[in-house]
């Protein structure tokens, strides 16, 4: 998924007004406990203007520049809802519906390993005892790059900061190791992270901090283009997976992470099964990038 143009690059208050708004309002449209089925999860919430004017007043904050007295959106209203409706509506039809749960990456990751004949080495989960599985999503997106870079270096698991230079001295080292770069961690062209946790039982602050962690990395590569006025662009990816952690825990992080990417945090963001169709098409732009810049 990449951005909708209508809501990239807007100004740093209007993503003060979408956090503040969906704090107090809140993410997600709880479902009446009388009338949910069990496991039931209720959709991704829009507000309405009255929600968002008193939401805002009830932390002492103006809602004159949203809600006029009249009770009607202002122009910025307009487009906060537009934004919240589509948030909504991408994660409803969208993302939920490409999130796999552990069976079903693990049929996916058997389909390419046949198809593809890698022979790459399969890396494995955090956890332990049965639990302890093949990183499925990890190893699916190996695989994918591997068979669409041509045959060029890539880097699957660095185990160093990711790094920039200029004339051939340390420029800018972001502060986290990063889960995958293209061709390398030094001067990469795309760096990416993945996040799949099929055996978690509830949304913990591991997860949550896996959200936060791609937001500084993302600030980060942000500062290093400001600095050389566009020059350097490193390409950020970010990849999710678990439909139970995601979708039934985690859906105000989802929210967070749509609202990242249309921030410029994030180049693009996979979820789950997305990465079958689009990752091929996007390595195949990082490797007419690489041998562009190998013509200089």
């Amino acid at each position: 998924m990449t951005p909708d143009p209508r809501f990239a690059n807007r100004p740093k208050q209007f993503w003060a007004y979408v956090r503040s708004l969906s704090q107090e309002i809140g993410y997600v449209q709880r479902l009446p406990r009388n009338k949910a089925k069990p496991g039931a999860v209720g959709p991704i919430k829009v507000p309405s203007p009255e929600e968002m004017r008193a939401a805002l007043e009830s932390i002492g904050l103006q809602s004159s520049q949203i809600v006029n007295s009249a009770g009607q959106p202002t122009d910025l209203g307009r487009d906060l809802i537009d934004y919240f409706d589509y948030r909504a509506r991408v994660l409803n039809t969208f993302a939920e519906r490409n999130l796999m749960n552990a069976e079903e990456a693990q049929e996916l990751f058997e389909k390419l390993q046949k198809r593809l004949k890698s022979q790459r080495p399969v890396p494995l989960n955090k956890q332990s005892q049965e639990k302890k599985k093949p990183a499925y999503l990890t190893a699916i997106v190996n695989m994918l790059i591997e068979a669409s870079i041509e045959g060029l270096a890539c880097d699957y698991d660095p185990r160093k900061l990711t790094t920039i230079t200029q004339g051939g001295a340390p420029f800018r080292t972001l502060a986290r190791r990063i889960d995958g770069a293209f061709p390398s961690p030094v001067n990469p062209i795309a760096v990416w992270e993945i996040k799949e946790y099929y055996y978690t039982t509830t949304f913990g602050s591991r997860v949550a901090d896996g959200v936060y962690e791609t937001l500084l990395d993302g600030m980060e590569i942000e500062e290093i283009r400001r600095e050389t006025a566009g020059q350097t662009h490193i390409r950020h990816y970010l990849m999710v997976d678990a439909h139970y952690t995601w979708w039934t825990k985690g859906r105000s992080y989802l929210c967070r992470i749509i609202d990242m990417l249309h921030m410029g945090y994030v180049d693009e963001v996979l979820f789950g099964r997305e990465v079958e169709r689009r990752l091929p098409v996007i390595v195949a732009e990082w490797v007419q990038i690489y041998k562009a810049r190998q013509a200089k």
